[in-house]
């Protein structure tokens, strides 16, 4: 069941890396035709088609996150020949809990950096956009903000409201 979750981490992680250049071109993306869905946006980078990217911007854009994915391609690997190594011991041979403990750190590694390249990604494709391409997905991420605090107010008074129902039983 672990090495389900590690793949899917990392499938996830490949999938959203892909979903930019996706969304880039202008096709749709998860969520359904405007991209990111109503979460408003992976990373902050959403409904970039939306903007009306220039050819030029879009072959930009594919080369960044085409060029990101190749640069972790070697750590991603080695990351999952350390997965792969451990899920062969078994919990009673020695060295396990330190092989535990190297893939705990390695996993902590890896997050960082996926972080960290998640910010170069963004950062670079906002350098891309024109100043009313950046001003415009300022307005989307506000808007955004907006529809999800409308939500967590409707779920906050919907649970309330079955709350009081339920004590009044």
């Amino acid at each position: 069941m672990r090495k389900n979750l590690i793949l899917g981490l990392a499938l996830s992680s490949a999938l959203a890396i892909g979903s930019f250049a996706v969304m880039a071109q202008g096709a749709p993306g998860p969520g359904g035709p405007g991209g990111w869905g109503h979460h408003g946006g992976h990373h902050g980078m959403m409904d970039l088609h939306k903007l009306n990217l220039t050819d030029a911007q879009k072959a930009s854009i594919k080369q960044i996150m085409k060029s990101s994915f190749e640069q972790n391609k070697s750590q991603r690997q080695a990351l999952r020949q350390q997965h792969e190594a451990f899920e062969a011991m078994s919990p009673t041979d020695a060295g396990y809990q330190s092989a535990a403990a190297s893939l705990a750190q390695a996993e902590g590694a890896a997050t960082t950096a996926r972080v960290q390249q998640m910010a170069s990604i963004r950062a670079q494709i906002y350098n891309v956009l024109t100043p009313a391409q950046q001003s415009q997905l300022a307005a989307q991420k506000a808007q955004a903000q907006a529809r999800r605090q409308q939500w967590q107010q409707f779920k906050a008074q919907q649970k309330a409201a079955a709350g009081s129902s339920s004590n009044g039983q």
